[in-house]
């Protein structure tokens, strides 16, 4: 069983751009700290982020951190991410600040976040990239333009190397 602890970003940006229904694809279970799921249901959240977490699906738990650690830096909900993950031994931690993937990262702990789990989703060809990135980039989510262009060349290569893949088959 493939087990996912999620912070607000992730889960956030996927709901805005319509593309939570890659999780369960990904991954058999997805925990929400209690933290990550005020945020999401806060009432300035965006209403589909709310109307996500107003329904949860069967392959979505929320669930309390025994122990939060010393987050410094980091808000409630990524610290209470970091420290679920580690009391549930996740395979992944979605996160998409820098600062906590940074300390998951000092933890020893597999992280991933909004754009990892979209890079997952088109290399098993669920989705097409660069369109999920054009749906990206009308919400409030940054990345810099590096990375995307680091990304988008990875998915370019892959999509070339299936199709001459394809051509070989023939």
């Amino acid at each position: 069983m493939i087990l996912v602890v999620a912070d607000t970003g992730p889960i956030c940006y996927l709901a805005l751009i319509e593309a939570t229904e890659i999780l369960p694809k990904l991954y058999d279970q997805v925990v929400l700290p209690n933290a990550v799921f005020a945020e999401l249901n806060h009432p300035k959240a965006p209403p589909a982020v709310r109307a996500f977490v107003s329904h949860l699906p069967v392959w979505v738990e929320v669930r309390s951190a025994k122990q939060l650690g010393a987050g410094g830096a980091l808000g409630l909900g990524e610290a209470e991410a970091i420290a679920l993950a580690q009391e549930l031994k996740a395979d992944s931690l979605l996160l998409d600040e820098t600062e906590a993937r940074e300390e998951a990262l000092r933890l020893g702990l597999p992280v991933s976040g909004t754009i990892g789990v979209l890079e997952k989703a088109a290399e098993r060809d669920w989705v097409n990239l660069p369109e999920m990135f054009s749906r990206l980039s009308r919400t409030s989510f940054h990345i810099s333009r590096e990375l995307l262009a680091q990304a988008l060349e990875r998915d370019a290569e892959r999509r070339a190397r299936k199709a001459r893949e394809r051509g070989m088959e023939r």
